[in-house]
């Protein structure tokens, strides 16, 4: 977990949620908070910025200059660059933390490790897999977003580790991967609701998740572990798992968990932040 100077969820309600990342307390949007009110209405109002949905998924920050261009926080030896994006995102989805922890205990349970890590985002999973010792391949459609990753991995001193860094569709690339015989020991995933690749392949994960499940038993080894998680509001724990049990079974698992990925506020809330399915 975040320790509280670098992370932490302060208050929400009315469908916003008070954050603090490093030096800056942050108000979002967030619909999961949208049948709960706010207990500290105090606390709001130090916040250093707002963000506001505009059009369609984008907004604004205001005030507009109330942000650096850039900042960090960490998560142990793990060193995250955050900026303000139009999308409401920072480079860091907090709610992860335990899943880092969870996939470096996996990795350190092995002697060796391939992992492969799809929709990879700004690499949290990447950074907790390398430093356990595993071989990586960090996959996201966005080039931008791959080398966000890799200052991360800079910043982390982690620039020397075995990673392979991989700006592509994540369909297409498990499809190559299947023709070249490509084995993972673990495979990390956390597909977003709608999205497109760098050719502006168009994804829906309730369409396209299966398929990609299906593809993936192909270069998953025997006794693979795969962590998924999603955001989706029509994908809970009870999809997710019926889908790892579906497309991986026969596989050898000694264990299938699959419940709601919370963040529990300084006050003891939790604010529901998607779902996870872990087979390992």
């Amino acid at each position: 977990m975040f320790t509280p100077d670098q992370y932490q969820l302060l208050d929400f309600g009315d469908g916003r949620k008070l954050e603090r990342f490093g030096a800056f307390l942050l108000d979002r949007l967030s619909p999961a908070a949208d049948a709960n009110r706010p207990h500290r209405r105090d606390l709001w109002r130090d916040s250093a910025c707002c963000y506001e949905r505009t059009t369609g998924d984008r907004g604004a920050w205001r005030p507009a200059d109330a942000l650096p261009v850039t900042w960090t926080i960490t998560h142990g030896a793990f060193c995250f660059e955050l900026k303000p994006t139009e999308f409401g995102h920072l480079g860091v989805f907090p709610e992860q933390a335990e899943n880092w922890d969870w996939l470096a205990d996996w990795v350190t349970q092995r002697e060796s490790a391939k992992v492969l890590n799809l929709f990879a985002y700004t690499g949290g999973s990447t950074l907790a897999a390398a430093a356990a010792g595993a071989e990586v391949t960090h996959v996201d459609a966005a080039k931008n977003v791959v080398a966000w990753a890799r200052r991360n991995a800079d910043l982390s001193s982690l620039a020397d580790t075995p990673i392979r860094w991989i700006a592509d569709d994540a369909r297409k690339f498990v499809r190559r991967e299947q023709k070249r015989g490509a084995r993972y020991d673990a495979i990390v995933l956390d597909p977003p609701s709608y999205g497109h690749g760098g050719k502006r392949e168009i994804w829906r994960v309730e369409q396209d998740l299966p398929a990609l499940l299906q593809d993936l038993r192909a270069i998953a080894t025997d006794d693979a572990a795969i962590l998924l998680t999603c955001h989706s509001p029509g994908l809970g724990p009870v999809q997710l798992r019926q889908m790892l049990e579906l497309h991986f079974f026969g596989r050898k698992a000694a264990r299938l968990e699959a419940r709601p990925l919370f963040i529990t506020a300084a006050d003891g809330r939790r604010l529901p932040s998607g779902s996870l399915a872990r087979w390992s």
